[in-house]
């Protein structure tokens, strides 16, 4: 019969210091090992294993063993993976497994308490005398336990072997003692467990939202879901620099594992309100596309200004033709001067075509956003817009609208104003459905951190048009990855992708305009975070070998 224990009280004690204890860690994995540690030592145990019910195979898989006589440490965050085979709770046939102590356990909801494996009736410990004829081992004592979250499931049993006298250390058998302090800790272990599950969940159902949000603004457009994936990873990738770094006025920078988390997930958000944006404003590929791209409208009115051309020199000649029949008394000098006359209508009608083609392609041109748009371009589509032509309505009317002028003469890109203010609108509906939203202690910066990342260090960003001081360090990283991920993007619809020296040139403008963080810019480029991102998301002929010395803004002391 097994034997009460004395010191109840300090193992009391221990078992309430352990009930605070599994109370904290975020990591599954750690916290199973604080349960089967604490389960070993308020019992004085030898050996043990931690097996958790998996429903939908309907087996107990083992996830932490321990053996302090063999030295034996297996799962969890020892890096050794357990190689034993689960435990069946049924056999091929659907009938239950009660052969096995763990899965008799996990069956009835019962705790098993066996003084000595080698006399015990009742269970199959085959498995267990192989073992200990292989190791040399002599498993004598057993004492299993249910885990039963708080709707009176078993989630998984605790299995301890070899109890030790603590004075003498022979192996004697599980005490009452051991056996109910044991049952008391399992049940806090299965609340435990079963919250870190639950907070897991919960964590993975929310990133899951915001995925599918992320999803939804890749349906929509391509280019804005692979952005909303790229600039999180790039934001990190940099945070985790700036975390690093041991010089520098952001040395003493310093982020936990709920910070990374708080980041991450602002990240992911940062760009949210392009949910609202028309995708014809978001994807506008050329200066005149809305739902399509209105340069062949003016193609078309082209071939029409082509015909009437054809028609006016046809209807010349035949008018000239018409004098000279009734010239045709005057012999051969009348003949000769209609003749002229033809082939001068004909020169004049070859020599517009050739000026309408030249205009029409230089229009198309035109349409593709540029960087740089000069004034003397500007001033010919307006020239060109003056032409007249007959509509479809039979009214003569200006060439091209006020509304196509306005698009085709677009200075850099391919957004007007509205446009563009449309575009910067998404950072205000962001703000506001992330500000909308109750975040938890640990995410209350999310909002600040995704808001931020239009804004500028001189305070000329917008929507709030904050300065450098007013910002967190976070909101100011993830500022400079949205500004790379865009100069480096090879989807967008509308550029191809610069090289890693373009990119850069760009962003040390920035640094010396006032534009970026410039101590986040020393790290970026001290840390080499560019090429680090670049190998994972640029294409090849992207990625060249940058001079940093002839990069603006770079800090060539900090090297």
């Amino acid at each position: 019969m097994p034997y009460s224990s004395p010191n109840l009280r300090d193992r009391l004690k221990e078992l309430n210091e352990i009930g605070i204890a599994l109370s904290q860690p975020r990591d599954i994995n750690i916290l199973l090992e604080i349960i089967l540690e604490a389960a070993k030592r308020i019992t004085h145990a030898d050996a043990g294993t931690l097996y958790l019910y998996e429903p939908e195979q309907q087996i107990l898989h083992f996830e932490i063993l321990r053996n302090d006589s063999l030295n034996i440490a297996m799962g969890g965050t020892s890096g050794v993976p357990i190689t034993f085979y689960p435990v069946h709770l049924y056999d091929a046939a659907g009938q239950p497994n009660h052969a096995m102590v763990v899965s008799h356990s996990a069956l009835t909801g019962e705790t098993v308490n066996i003084p000595d494996a080698y006399t015990a009736a009742g269970y199959d410990f085959s498995g267990t005398q192989k073992f200990d004829r292989k190791t040399g081992y002599r498993s004598q004592s057993f004492l299993a336990v249910p885990m039963r979250n708080h709707e009176g499931e078993v989630i998984g049993v605790l299995q301890l072997i070899n109890a030790q006298d603590r004075d003498s250390g022979k192996i004697v058998p599980f005490s009452v003692d051991d056996q109910q302090l044991l049952e008391s800790l399992a049940s806090q272990a299965a609340i435990a467990l079963t919250n870190r599950r639950l907070i897991k969940q919960m964590e993975e159902l929310f990133e899951s939202f915001i995925k599918l949000i992320n999803t939804a603004l890749d349906d929509k457009s391509a280019y804005t879901g692979g952005h909303c994936e790229r600039v999180p990873v790039l934001t990190m990738m940099l945070a985790d620099a700036v975390n690093r770094t041991t010089q520098g006025p952001l040395k003493d920078f310093v982020m936990t594992d709920k910070d990374r988390y708080e980041l991450k997930i602002a990240g992911l958000l940062h760009d949210c309100g392009k949910i609202t944006t028309p995708v014809h404003v978001v994807d506008k590929s050329t200066k005149l596309h809305t739902l399509l791209d209105r340069i062949e409208l003016v193609d078309a009115r082209f071939e029409v200004l082509k015909r009437d051309s054809e028609i006016a020199m046809l209807r010349k000649i035949i008018q000239d033709s018409g004098f000279r029949i009734q010239d045709s008394g005057l012999g051969i000098q009348a003949s000769e001067a209609a003749r002229n006359s033809e082939q001068a209508a004909r020169a004049e009608h070859e020599a517009h075509i050739k000026q309408l083609d030249d205009d029409r392609e230089f229009l198309r041109h035109c349409n593709i956003g540029s960087e740089a748009m000069p004034i003397e371009a500007q001033q010919r589509v307006r020239q060109i817009g003056a032409y007249r032509w007959r509509n479809t309505e039979g009214v003569e009317a200006d060439f091209l609208s006020a509304d196509e002028i306005e698009n085709l003469t677009i200075r850099s890109g391919t957004l007007t104003a509205a446009e563009r203010e449309i575009i910067n609108h998404h950072i205000v509906v962001t703000i506001k459905m992330l500000e909308a939203l109750p975040w938890p202690k640990h995410l209350k910066n999310v909002p600040e951190y995704a808001g931020g990342h239009h804004e500028r260090m001189d305070g000329k960003g917008y929507p709030r048009g904050l300065r450098r001081e007013q910002m967190s360090v976070q909101a100011r990283v993830m500022g400079i990855a949205d500004i790379f991920e865009a100069l480096t993007a090879k989807d967008r619809p509308y550029k191809k992708g610069k090289t890693l020296t373009e990119s850069l040139t760009i962003l040390g403008k920035f640094k010396l305009n006032g534009h970026v963080d410039p101590d986040l810019f020393d790290i970026f480029i001290r840390e080499k975070v560019y090429l680090d991102y670049a190998r994972q998301f640029l294409a090849e002929e992207q990625i060249d070998d940058v001079d940093l010395s002839k990069i603006p803004g770079v800090n060539r002391d900090s090297f």
